[in-house]
């Protein structure tokens, strides 16, 4: 495991731990939007990782959801997500994850996405296969959209949700079943393993799914992101396991 890689592991199980002690308790909402919270502990969790980071590698970038930090003219960028799913962590549905990537000359070069209430560690380095707790993983080999599970997205505003809307009325009926879950990054870290075998949704930031990507891709599954046509801040993904005929689900 490189340096990197074992930092970000680190980091993220220590954030995990963080998580789960506050799970299902007083949480302090510090914004609730129409369609997602804000939590004080998004920022916690995300100080505690920058720390870590930082501490070791003084001179990178940290780019997060809840803002940036470090040295910002750094060819080594730390992508962070602090909580992916804190909807589901406020309503008590134990199925979140924290998200850290590095990318360094703006190529993705480790990911860690750790599930703290399952204890499954997703993690990619510079070489070498994806893997989970440590074991080799790949996506799965179904290459007909009849037996595959896909996963749709549905993001945070009202033009998102409608061309959301579009895209799951297609879908639905042309695999074997949708899933909604809430959190894009272990949506990618399913289909790395085999669990899934696509993901589309409308409206993504970078830190939701750039350790996601790296793991996907590393096993040979397929990510494509496009310009989001109702944020120009955001960006739409369709992904797969790089068996499913993608195009027929945009």
């Amino acid at each position: 495991m490189s340096p990197e890689l074992e930092l970000a592991v680190a980091a993220a199980r220590e954030a995990g731990v963080l998580l789960r002690e506050n799970f299902e308790g007083d949480l302090a909402v510090d914004e609730m939007l129409a369609h997602d919270i804000k939590l004080a502990l998004d920022v916690e969790s995300q100080q505690l990782i920058t720390d870590r980071i930082l501490a070791t590698f003084p001179d990178h970038a940290i780019y997060g959801e809840e803002g940036i930090a470090g040295n910002q003219d750094s060819n080594s960028e730390w992508i962070v997500d602090p909580i992916d799913g804190t909807v589901n962590f406020f309503y008590g549905i134990p199925h979140f994850c924290i998200s850290i990537a590095m990318r360094r000359d703006g190529e993705l070069k480790v990911g860690a996405i750790y599930d703290p209430m399952m204890d499954e560690m997703f993690a990619v380095d510079f070489e070498g296969p994806a893997t989970r707790n440590g074991m080799p993983i790949r996506p799965s080999a179904r290459a007909e959209l009849k037996d595959a599970v896909v996963t749709v997205g549905f993001s945070k505003s009202k033009e998102s949700i409608d061309a959301g809307l579009e895209r799951y009325r297609k879908v639905a009926f042309t695999v074997r079943k949708t899933r909604m879950m809430g959190s894009a990054a272990l949506a990618l870290a399913y289909i790395a393993c085999g669990r899934l075998d696509a993901y589309i949704e409308e409206m993504i930031s970078i830190w939701d799914i750039a350790a996601g990507q790296l793991l996907l891709e590393r096993g040979g599954g397929e990510v494509r992101l496009l310009p989001s046509e109702i944020n120009p801040d955001k960006m739409s993904i369709h992904s797969g396991n790089g068996k499913l005929p993608l195009d027929e689900l945009i």
